[in-house]
Protein backbone atom coordinates (compact mmCIF):
# COMPACT_ATOMS: atom_id res chain seq x y z
CA UNK A 1 0.00 0.00 0.00
CA UNK A 2 1.31 3.57 -0.47
CA UNK A 3 1.77 5.68 2.33
CA UNK A 4 -0.89 8.35 3.31
CA UNK A 5 -0.32 11.88 2.44
CA UNK A 6 1.66 13.98 5.81
CA UNK A 7 3.30 16.69 6.35
CA UNK A 8 7.20 15.53 5.94
CA UNK A 9 9.92 15.93 7.77
CA UNK A 10 13.72 15.14 7.52
CA UNK A 11 14.94 11.84 9.68
CA UNK A 12 16.29 9.42 7.35
CA UNK A 13 17.32 7.43 10.74
CA UNK A 14 13.56 7.33 11.99
CA UNK A 15 12.21 6.76 8.60
CA UNK A 16 14.12 3.52 8.06
CA UNK A 17 14.17 2.25 11.62
CA UNK A 18 10.66 2.49 11.11
CA UNK A 19 10.39 0.58 8.04
CA UNK A 20 12.86 -1.96 9.29
CA UNK A 21 9.99 -2.55 11.84
CA UNK A 22 7.05 -2.82 9.49
CA UNK A 23 9.30 -5.48 7.51
CA UNK A 24 9.60 -7.10 10.78
CA UNK A 25 6.24 -7.35 11.65
CA UNK A 26 5.14 -7.96 8.09
CA UNK A 27 7.47 -11.16 8.13
CA UNK A 28 5.77 -12.31 11.84
CA UNK A 29 2.42 -11.99 10.25
CA UNK A 30 3.32 -13.97 7.56
CA UNK A 31 4.66 -16.80 9.65
CA UNK A 32 1.25 -17.25 11.72
CA UNK A 33 -0.30 -17.31 8.11
CA UNK A 34 2.30 -20.23 7.64
CA UNK A 35 1.42 -21.89 11.24
CA UNK A 36 -2.31 -21.58 10.04
CA UNK A 37 -1.81 -23.03 6.72
CA UNK A 38 0.02 -25.95 8.34
CA UNK A 39 -3.37 -26.01 10.65
CA UNK A 40 -5.58 -27.01 8.08
CA UNK A 41 -6.69 -22.91 7.47
CA UNK A 42 -7.15 -22.12 3.54
CA UNK A 43 -5.48 -19.13 2.16
CA UNK A 44 -8.84 -17.36 1.52
CA UNK A 45 -9.97 -17.51 4.94
CA UNK A 46 -6.28 -16.17 6.30
CA UNK A 47 -6.84 -13.52 3.52
CA UNK A 48 -10.61 -12.48 5.35
CA UNK A 49 -9.06 -12.52 8.83
CA UNK A 50 -5.78 -10.28 7.69
CA UNK A 51 -8.08 -7.91 5.94
CA UNK A 52 -11.28 -7.67 8.69
CA UNK A 53 -8.92 -7.17 12.12
CA UNK A 54 -6.27 -4.62 10.14
CA UNK A 55 -9.47 -2.52 9.23
CA UNK A 56 -9.85 -1.19 13.05
CA UNK A 57 -6.95 -0.43 13.24
CA UNK A 58 -6.32 1.60 9.86
CA UNK A 59 -10.12 3.47 10.69
CA UNK A 60 -8.53 4.48 14.23
CA UNK A 61 -5.57 5.63 12.53
CA UNK A 62 -7.16 7.91 9.76
CA UNK A 63 -9.65 8.96 12.62
CA UNK A 64 -6.42 10.26 14.93
CA UNK A 65 -4.35 12.11 11.47
CA UNK A 66 -7.75 13.53 10.45
CA UNK A 67 -8.19 11.61 7.57
CA UNK A 68 -11.43 9.38 8.43
CA UNK A 69 -13.95 11.50 6.89
CA UNK A 70 -12.47 13.35 3.52
CA UNK A 71 -9.52 10.43 3.30
CA UNK A 72 -11.88 7.72 1.97
CA UNK A 73 -13.90 9.77 -0.71
CA UNK A 74 -13.17 7.69 -3.68
CA UNK A 75 -12.91 9.20 -7.54
CA UNK A 76 -12.64 6.08 -9.48
CA UNK A 77 -14.59 3.18 -8.12
CA UNK A 78 -13.44 0.96 -11.25
CA UNK A 79 -9.57 1.71 -10.22
CA UNK A 80 -9.72 0.49 -7.07
CA UNK A 81 -11.80 -2.50 -7.63
CA UNK A 82 -9.18 -3.27 -10.69
CA UNK A 83 -6.45 -2.39 -7.70
CA UNK A 84 -8.65 -4.85 -5.46
CA UNK A 85 -8.48 -7.84 -7.55
CA UNK A 86 -5.21 -7.93 -8.04
CA UNK A 87 -3.96 -7.05 -4.62
CA UNK A 88 -6.38 -9.05 -3.02
CA UNK A 89 -5.10 -12.45 -5.42
CA UNK A 90 -1.44 -11.50 -4.84
CA UNK A 91 -2.32 -11.44 -1.27
CA UNK A 92 -4.14 -15.17 -1.60
CA UNK A 93 -1.04 -16.52 -3.88
CA UNK A 94 0.90 -15.26 -1.50
CA UNK A 95 -0.75 -17.29 1.48
CA UNK A 96 -0.92 -20.13 -0.43
CA UNK A 97 2.80 -20.19 -0.98
CA UNK A 98 3.68 -19.90 2.77
CA UNK A 99 1.50 -23.42 3.35
CA UNK A 100 4.55 -25.32 0.83
CA UNK A 101 7.32 -23.49 0.78
CA UNK A 102 10.42 -22.12 3.39
CA UNK A 103 9.21 -18.77 4.53
CA UNK A 104 12.84 -17.24 3.45
CA UNK A 105 12.25 -19.10 -0.26
CA UNK A 106 8.88 -16.99 -0.30
CA UNK A 107 10.56 -13.73 0.71
CA UNK A 108 13.42 -14.14 -2.00
CA UNK A 109 11.20 -15.03 -4.94
CA UNK A 110 8.98 -12.25 -3.91
CA UNK A 111 11.21 -10.02 -4.61
CA UNK A 112 10.93 -9.91 -7.98
CA UNK A 113 7.89 -7.52 -7.79
CA UNK A 114 10.01 -4.54 -7.47
CA UNK A 115 12.03 -5.59 -10.64
CA UNK A 116 8.48 -6.43 -12.32
CA UNK A 117 7.43 -2.96 -11.69
CA UNK A 118 9.84 -2.09 -14.14
CA UNK A 119 8.91 -4.35 -16.54
CA UNK A 120 5.44 -3.71 -16.25
CA UNK A 121 5.90 0.18 -16.25
CA UNK A 122 7.11 -0.18 -19.79
CA UNK A 123 4.71 -2.75 -21.50
CA UNK A 124 1.25 -0.54 -19.92
CA UNK A 125 2.74 2.85 -19.18
CA UNK A 126 5.10 3.32 -22.08
CA UNK A 127 7.70 4.45 -19.44
CA UNK A 128 11.09 4.73 -20.90
CA UNK A 129 13.72 2.14 -19.08
CA UNK A 130 17.59 3.12 -19.86
CA UNK A 131 20.47 0.44 -19.28
CA UNK A 132 20.93 0.15 -16.01
CA UNK A 133 17.26 -0.69 -15.06
CA UNK A 134 17.31 -3.30 -17.96
CA UNK A 135 20.76 -4.75 -17.05
CA UNK A 136 19.43 -4.29 -12.86
CA UNK A 137 15.92 -6.00 -13.75
CA UNK A 138 17.72 -9.10 -16.05
CA UNK A 139 20.25 -9.90 -13.66
CA UNK A 140 17.58 -9.59 -10.67
CA UNK A 141 14.98 -11.99 -12.71
CA UNK A 142 18.18 -14.50 -13.05
CA UNK A 143 18.92 -14.47 -9.04
CA UNK A 144 14.94 -15.41 -8.62
CA UNK A 145 15.10 -18.08 -10.98
CA UNK A 146 18.26 -19.62 -9.42
CA UNK A 147 16.04 -19.50 -6.32
CA UNK A 148 12.86 -21.26 -7.70
CA UNK A 149 14.49 -23.30 -10.87
CA UNK A 150 15.31 -26.54 -8.65
CA UNK A 151 11.25 -26.48 -7.87
CA UNK A 152 10.18 -25.41 -11.49
CA UNK A 153 12.35 -28.23 -12.99
CA UNK A 154 11.53 -30.78 -10.66
CA UNK A 155 14.87 -31.22 -9.58
CA UNK A 156 14.66 -31.45 -5.65
CA UNK A 157 11.25 -31.05 -4.47
CA UNK A 158 7.72 -32.56 -4.52
CA UNK A 159 4.26 -31.38 -6.49
CA UNK A 160 4.13 -29.07 -3.17
CA UNK A 161 6.83 -27.57 -4.10
CA UNK A 162 6.29 -26.67 -7.69
CA UNK A 163 2.71 -25.47 -7.21
CA UNK A 164 4.03 -23.31 -4.14
CA UNK A 165 6.66 -21.46 -6.42
CA UNK A 166 4.23 -20.89 -8.93
CA UNK A 167 1.71 -19.65 -6.60
CA UNK A 168 4.23 -17.15 -5.01
CA UNK A 169 5.95 -16.20 -8.85
CA UNK A 170 1.89 -15.44 -9.90
CA UNK A 171 1.67 -13.35 -6.76
CA UNK A 172 4.89 -11.81 -7.33
CA UNK A 173 3.41 -10.72 -10.94
CA UNK A 174 -0.27 -9.59 -9.67
CA UNK A 175 1.34 -7.48 -7.07
CA UNK A 176 3.50 -5.39 -9.68
CA UNK A 177 0.11 -4.86 -11.21
CA UNK A 178 -1.68 -3.88 -7.89
CA UNK A 179 2.10 -1.54 -7.57
CA UNK A 180 1.43 -0.01 -11.20
CA UNK A 181 -2.23 0.29 -11.02
CA UNK A 182 -1.42 2.68 -7.48
CA UNK A 183 0.82 4.62 -9.18
CA UNK A 184 -2.09 5.67 -11.63
CA UNK A 185 -4.65 6.27 -8.47
CA UNK A 186 -2.07 8.72 -6.61
CA UNK A 187 -2.38 11.24 -9.08
CA UNK A 188 -6.07 11.36 -8.47
CA UNK A 189 -6.81 9.32 -5.31
CA UNK A 190 -6.22 10.06 -1.92
CA UNK A 191 -3.80 7.20 -0.57
CA UNK A 192 -5.82 7.29 2.86
CA UNK A 193 -8.99 5.66 0.59
CA UNK A 194 -6.35 3.13 -1.46
CA UNK A 195 -5.49 1.99 1.92
CA UNK A 196 -8.52 1.72 3.51
CA UNK A 197 -10.70 0.78 0.40
CA UNK A 198 -7.85 -2.25 -0.07
CA UNK A 199 -8.88 -3.89 3.30
CA UNK A 200 -12.35 -3.92 2.19
CA UNK A 201 -12.18 -5.37 -1.04
CA UNK A 202 -10.01 -8.41 0.87
CA UNK A 203 -12.48 -8.53 3.17
CA UNK A 204 -15.22 -9.22 0.10
CA UNK A 205 -13.23 -10.68 -1.97
CA UNK A 206 -12.00 -13.12 0.29
CA UNK A 207 -15.33 -13.99 1.76
CA UNK A 208 -16.84 -15.49 -1.77
CA UNK A 209 -14.17 -18.03 -1.08
CA UNK A 210 -15.69 -19.55 1.82
CA UNK A 211 -17.79 -22.22 0.43
CA UNK A 212 -14.65 -24.00 -0.63
CA UNK A 213 -13.18 -25.15 2.04
CA UNK A 214 -13.28 -22.80 4.95
CA UNK A 215 -12.78 -24.50 8.55
CA UNK A 216 -13.58 -23.08 11.71
CA UNK A 217 -9.55 -23.07 12.78
CA UNK A 218 -10.49 -23.49 16.79
CA UNK A 219 -10.23 -20.53 19.50
CA UNK A 220 -6.52 -20.24 19.49
CA UNK A 221 -5.96 -20.57 15.59
CA UNK A 222 -8.97 -17.49 15.16
CA UNK A 223 -6.93 -15.77 17.55
CA UNK A 224 -3.83 -15.97 15.77
CA UNK A 225 -5.45 -15.23 12.39
CA UNK A 226 -7.25 -12.21 14.29
CA UNK A 227 -3.40 -11.00 15.34
CA UNK A 228 -2.63 -10.93 11.37
CA UNK A 229 -5.12 -8.27 10.99
CA UNK A 230 -3.74 -6.37 14.01
CA UNK A 231 -0.06 -7.10 13.17
CA UNK A 232 -0.60 -5.84 9.47
CA UNK A 233 -2.25 -2.77 10.46
CA UNK A 234 -0.05 -1.45 12.55
CA UNK A 235 3.19 -3.06 10.31
CA UNK A 236 1.07 -0.94 7.69
CA UNK A 237 1.15 2.38 9.86
CA UNK A 238 4.70 2.12 10.54
CA UNK A 239 5.52 1.85 6.74
CA UNK A 240 3.42 4.91 6.35
CA UNK A 241 5.16 7.05 9.07
CA UNK A 242 8.25 6.04 7.20
CA UNK A 243 7.75 8.16 4.51
CA UNK A 244 7.20 11.14 6.43
CA UNK A 245 10.63 10.99 7.43
CA UNK A 246 12.51 9.87 4.61
CA UNK A 247 12.32 9.34 0.78
CA UNK A 248 11.16 6.27 -0.59
CA UNK A 249 14.41 5.84 -2.14
CA UNK A 250 16.11 5.86 1.08
CA UNK A 251 13.96 3.40 2.64
CA UNK A 252 13.18 1.27 0.06
CA UNK A 253 16.67 -1.24 -0.12
CA UNK A 254 15.29 -1.91 3.92
CA UNK A 255 12.45 -4.22 2.58
CA UNK A 256 15.16 -7.17 2.30
CA UNK A 257 15.83 -7.21 6.04
CA UNK A 258 12.76 -9.50 5.38
CA UNK A 259 15.09 -12.16 3.92
CA UNK A 260 17.26 -11.65 7.15
CA UNK A 261 13.89 -12.51 9.58
CA UNK A 262 12.70 -15.08 7.28
CA UNK A 263 15.78 -17.72 7.49
CA UNK A 264 15.40 -16.38 11.55
CA UNK A 265 12.04 -17.09 12.02
CA UNK A 266 12.54 -20.33 9.85
CA UNK A 267 15.17 -21.84 11.62
CA UNK A 268 13.49 -21.12 14.93
CA UNK A 269 9.76 -21.77 14.47
CA UNK A 270 9.77 -24.09 11.24
CA UNK A 271 13.23 -25.95 10.96
CA UNK A 272 14.18 -24.60 7.91
CA UNK A 273 17.74 -23.35 6.90
CA UNK A 274 18.49 -21.69 3.43
CA UNK A 275 21.76 -23.58 1.21
CA UNK A 276 24.05 -21.99 -0.18
CA UNK A 277 22.42 -21.62 -4.01
CA UNK A 278 19.44 -19.83 -1.94
CA UNK A 279 21.05 -17.20 -0.59
CA UNK A 280 23.20 -16.83 -4.11
CA UNK A 281 19.95 -16.29 -5.80
CA UNK A 282 18.19 -13.84 -3.00
CA UNK A 283 21.82 -11.75 -2.73
CA UNK A 284 21.28 -11.60 -6.54
CA UNK A 285 17.94 -9.86 -6.57
CA UNK A 286 18.41 -8.06 -3.58
CA UNK A 287 21.36 -6.74 -5.53
CA UNK A 288 19.59 -5.63 -8.51
CA UNK A 289 16.49 -4.01 -6.29
CA UNK A 290 19.01 -1.91 -4.38
CA UNK A 291 19.84 -0.76 -7.72
CA UNK A 292 16.96 -0.07 -9.49
CA UNK A 293 15.97 1.83 -5.69
CA UNK A 294 18.79 3.71 -6.00
CA UNK A 295 17.94 4.28 -9.82
CA UNK A 296 14.25 4.87 -9.19
CA UNK A 297 15.41 7.65 -6.74
CA UNK A 298 18.01 9.68 -9.01
CA UNK A 299 15.40 9.63 -11.55
CA UNK A 300 12.51 11.10 -8.99
CA UNK A 301 15.02 13.71 -8.21
CA UNK A 302 15.54 14.99 -11.54
CA UNK A 303 11.54 14.70 -12.44
CA UNK A 304 10.94 17.02 -9.56
CA UNK A 305 13.72 19.28 -10.58
CA UNK A 306 12.47 19.56 -14.03
CA UNK A 307 8.45 20.16 -12.46
CA UNK A 308 10.39 22.86 -10.17
CA UNK A 309 11.85 24.45 -13.68
CA UNK A 310 9.01 24.31 -15.66
CA UNK A 311 6.79 26.04 -13.07
CA UNK A 312 9.52 28.95 -12.70
CA UNK A 313 9.28 29.51 -16.28
CA UNK A 314 5.24 29.29 -16.01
Amino acid sequence: MAALETTRTDDPARGIALKCAAVALFVGMQAIVKAAAGAGVPPGEAVFFRSLFSLPVILLWLAATGHLHDGLRVRSVPGHLARGVFGTSAMGLRFLALGLLPLYEVQAIGYATPLLVVVFAVLFAGERVRLTRSLAVLLGLAGVLIVAWPNLGGMERSRAALVGTAAVLASAALAAMAQTMIRRLVEHEGTAAIVFWFAVSGVVLSALTAPFGWIWPGWWMATLLAVTGLVGGVAQIFLTASYRYADAGTVAPFDYTSLLWAIGIGMVLFDEAPDARTLAGAALVIGAGILVAVRERRLGLERRRARAAKSQEG
